[in-house]
C-alpha cells in the first residue's frame, strides 16, 4: 500500500469515528431528554383534545382505558381556548426591530439608518411575524422554542453563473422558527443559550435533500417517531392525535448538526454534521454572528416561563393539565348521572319477561309490556336528585382556571365579570392580564433582539459586494439605497424593540401633540417642515402637495447633506433658501464638524445660500 492510499485509508478512519462519536453523542442526548419529550408531547395531546393519555412510569405516553364499558369519558377542552387566548394576545407583540445610534454624529446617525432598513428589509422578506407566530405557539404548548438564524447561498439576486451553469445568488439571511423537539443541548441545566458549551440540531430529512446539499447518496429508511417529525408548521399537530398510531416516513435519514463553542480546542469552534453514519462535513463554526465578530451558535431560545436552572422552559399548559383531568372527571359523572335520571335504571323480576329484548329497547313511550302474571311488574329505581356538590366543584375547577392560567373571563370567554361594570375596572382586568403574560413578551423581545443582532453580523461578514435596498426616507418615500460590510456596523448602536402602532394610534397621538401646542415654534405657528410632516403622518401628504412644495425642497437638503461629505455643492437659485439652511445647521450640529473637510463644505454651501436668498 502506497503512502498516499495508507494517508487517505487513515482519513476514512478517521472520519467514521468522527461520525460515529458524534452518532453516539446524539443517542445519549436523546436518552437524557426522554422525559422532557413526552411531557411534550403529553401537552400536544391535550391542547389538540386527545386528553385520556397519560405518562406511565416508565415514562411512556399511553392511552388510558376505561374502567368499566360504559364509562363517559367525553373532552371538555378548557386547556385550547385559553392558548389560542394567550396567542391572540401575544400576537400583538410583534416588536420593530429599531436601531439607535450611540451619538448624534452624521455617520452614526447614518449607520444607524442603513441597520434599521435592513432589518426593515428583512423583517418584510423573510415575514418575520409568521416566524415569531410559530415560535409562539411551540413556546406556549411545549414552553420553550428557537430560532435559528443562517446565512442562505441560495438565495438573493443572482450575480453570475458557474462553469455548471447554475446561478450564483449574493445570499441573504433566513430565520427559521424551530420546535424544542429539534435542539439538544450538552447539558439540561443551562440557564440560557450563554451557557451551553455545544447544542445538536437534529431533524428527518429526505435523503435526496442530503444528497442536494452534500453530494453523498445515503440508504434511506423508514423513521416512525414523533420527535424527530418533519414539521412544516406549528399547526400540522393541532388536530387529535393517536399516539398507537405515530407518523412514519418514508426514505429519511436523521441529519444531525453538532456545533461547538470555541475553546482551547477549536478557536473557530466546530461544525459537524453527520446522516446515515457518514460524515457529511466538519469545520469552524460558520458565522461570526456574536458581540466584536466572535462565532456563537446561530439559535435563538425563547421560552414562556422560565424554570430556574433548566435550559427547557415550562408552559401553562403544564399546569392546567391536573385541573382539565379533574375537570372531565366531574362533568362525565354529572353527565352519567344525568343519563341515570333519563333513561333510568330498570328492576326487573328474574324470569317474569324478556330481560334481553327490554335491555335492547328499553320502556320507549307507548311500549306494551308483557311479563308473568303473578310476578312484580319492572320498575325504574328512584336515583334521587344531582347532587349541589357537582356544580359547586365544577365552578371552582373552572375559577382555578383562571387562577393558573393567568387569562381571566375578559380575555378568555370575552365577557366581562358579572361583578365588575365600570370601563375602569375592566381596563384594570386586562392590564392585570398583561402582567401576567410579562415574562413571555420579555422573551419575545428578547429573541427579536438578539435576532436583530444576528442579523447584522451576517450582513457585515457576507455582504461584500454592493447590494440595493429600498429605503423608507424622511417622508415616507422609497429610496434606493446601495451598500456593503463597510456601511454597517452592530456594535455602535443600540438596538430598542418598539411596537407598530395603528393608524388610529398614531393619529391620536399627533392630535394630542398639536392640542398641546408642542409642535409650534416660538412664534406659536407651525413652520411649514413641520406641517408638511404632519400632514404625511396622517396619511395627508398629498394635500401639503397641492398647497406647497416645501417638502421637496426639505428632501434636497437631505440629499445634499449626503453629497457635501463627498464633494462641493452648489446652492441652486430655485431653492427655498430658509428651509435648507435650517437642514445644513441641523446637520452640522449633529455631527458634521467631526470632519474639519465636511464642515467647511456645510459652510461654503450655507453661504452661498445666504448670498443667493439675499
Amino acid at each position: 500500500m502506497t503512502e498516499k492510499e495508507l494517508k487517505l485509508r487513515e482519513e476514512e478512519q478517521r472520519r467514521q469515528a468522527v461520525a460515529a462519536e458524534v452518532t453516539a453523542d446524539f443517542a445519549a442526548r436523546r436518552e437524557m431528554r426522554r422525559q422532557l419529550e413526552r411531557g411534550w408531547e403529553l401537552n400536544m395531546n391535550f391542547v389538540s383534545g386527545n386528553q385520556d393519555c397519560d405518562l406511565t412510569p416508565e415514562g411512556e405516553l399511553e392511552e388510558g382505558a376505561a374502567e368499566f364499558y360504559w364509562q363517559s369519558r367525553r373532552c371538555f377542552n378548557h386547556i385550547a381556548p385559553t392558548v389560542d387566548a394567550r396567542i391572540a394576545r401575544l400576537a400583538k407583540v410583534r416588536p420593530t426591530l429599531e436601531v439607535r445610534a450611540f451619538s448624534d454624529s452624521e455617520a452614526d446617525m447614518q449607520i444607524a439608518r442603513v441597520a434599521s432598513n435592513i432589518l426593515k428589509s428583512v423583517k418584510s422578506r423573510v415575514d418575520l411575524d409568521k416566524v415569531i407566530s410559530e415560535a409562539t405557539l411551540w413556546s406556549e404548548v411545549c414552553g420553550t422554542a428557537f430560532y435559528k438564524v443562517v446565512w442562505n447561498f441560495d438565495d438573493g439576486k443572482i450575480i453570475g453563473t458557474d462553469e455548471t451553469g447554475h446561478n450564483i445568488r449574493e445570499g441573504d439571511v433566513n430565520i427559521i422558527a424551530l420546535s424544542p423537539f429539534e435542539i439538544y443541548p450538552d447539558t439540561l441545566n443551562a440557564g440560557g443559550m450563554s451557557e451551553v458549551k455545544s447544542l445538536i440540531h437534529a431533524k428527518a430529512v429526505p435523503v435526496s435533500e442530503i444528497y442536494e446539499r452534500f453530494g453523498v447518496e445515503i440508504a434511506g429508511r423508514t423513521i416512525q417517531e414523533f420527535s424527530l417529525a418533519p414539521y412544516s408548521s406549528a399547526n400540522s399537530w393541532r388536530r387529535p392525535m393517536d399516539i398507537s398510531s405515530r407518523p412514519v416516513y418514508e426514505n429519511r435519514e436523521i441529519l444531525i448538526e453538532r456545533y461547538t463553542r470555541p475553546n482551547g480546542s477549536y478557536p473557530d469552534g466546530r461544525l459537524e454534521i453527520v446522516a446515515g453514519d457518514k460524515l457529511l462535513f466538519e469545520g469552524p463554526l460558520p458565522y461570526q454572528n456574536g458581540d466584536r465578530g466572535e462565532r456563537v451558535l446561530p439559535f435563538i431560545r425563547q421560552t414562556s416561563i422560565d424554570l430556574a436552572g433548566a435550559f427547557f422552559g415550562t408552559s401553562v399548559v403544564d399546569r392546567m393539565i391536573p385541573l382539565q383531568r379533574a375537570y372531565n372527571a366531574v362533568r362525565n359523572r354529572k353527565h352519567e348521572f344525568l343519563n341515570r335520571l333519563t333513561a333510568g335504571v330498570i328492576a326487573v323480576e328474574d324470569g317474569s319477561l324478556d330481560a334481553e329484548a327490554l335491555a335492547d329497547e328499553g320502556l320507549y313511550p307507548g311500549k306494551v309490556l308483557v311479563y308473568r302474571r303473578g310476578s312484580e311488574a319492572p320498575k325504574f329505581l328512584d336515583c334521587g336528585s344531582l347532587p349541589p356538590e357537582f356544580e359547586t366543584e365544577e365552578e371552582r375547577i373552572a375559577n382555578e382556571f383562571i387562577l393558573v392560567s393567568g387569562m381571566s373571563e375578559i380575555s378568555r370567554n370575552s365577557a366581562s365579570p358579572a361583578n365588575v361594570t365600570s370601563a375602569v375596572g375592566l381596563q384594570l382586568l386586562l392590564e392585570q392580564d398583561v402582567n401576567r403574560m410579562h415574562q413571555a413578551v420579555e422573551s419575545v423581545e428578547r429573541a427579536v433582539k438578539e435576532a436583530g443582532k444576528q442579523i447584522l453580523h451576517l450582513y457585515k461578514q457576507f455582504a461584500h459586494t454592493k447590494r440595493l435596498l429600498r429605503m423608507t426616507g424622511t417622508g415616507g418615500k422609497t429610496e434606493l439605497f446601495y451598500f456593503d460590510a463597510s456601511d454597517i456596523s452592530a456594535d455602535d448602536i443600540e438596538f430598542l424593540t418598539g411596537y407598530d402602532r395603528t393608524p388610529q394610534e398614531v393619529k391620536e397621538e399627533i392630535l394630542n401633540l398639536l392640542s398641546c401646542g408642542l409642535l409650534k415654534d416660538e412664534e406659536g405657528n407651525l413652520s411649514k417642515e413641520v406641517k408638511s410632516r404632519v400632514l404625511d403622518a396622517l396619511g395627508y401628504g398629498s394635500l401639503e402637495t397641492a398647497r406647497d412644495i416645501s417638502y421637496l425642497h426639505l428632501r434636497k437638503a437631505e440629499k445634499e447633506n449626503v453629497l457635501l461629505a463627498q464633494r462641493e455643492v452648489e446652492a441652486d437659485e430655485y431653492d427655498d433658501h430658509a428651509v435648507h439652511i435650517t437642514e445644513h445647521l441641523r446637520a452640522l450640529l449633529s455631527g458634521g464638524e467631526d470632519d474639519a473637510a465636511t464642515k467647511a463644505r456645510i459652510m461654503r454651501h450655507l453661504e452661498s445660500h445666504r448670498r443667493k436668498g439675499v
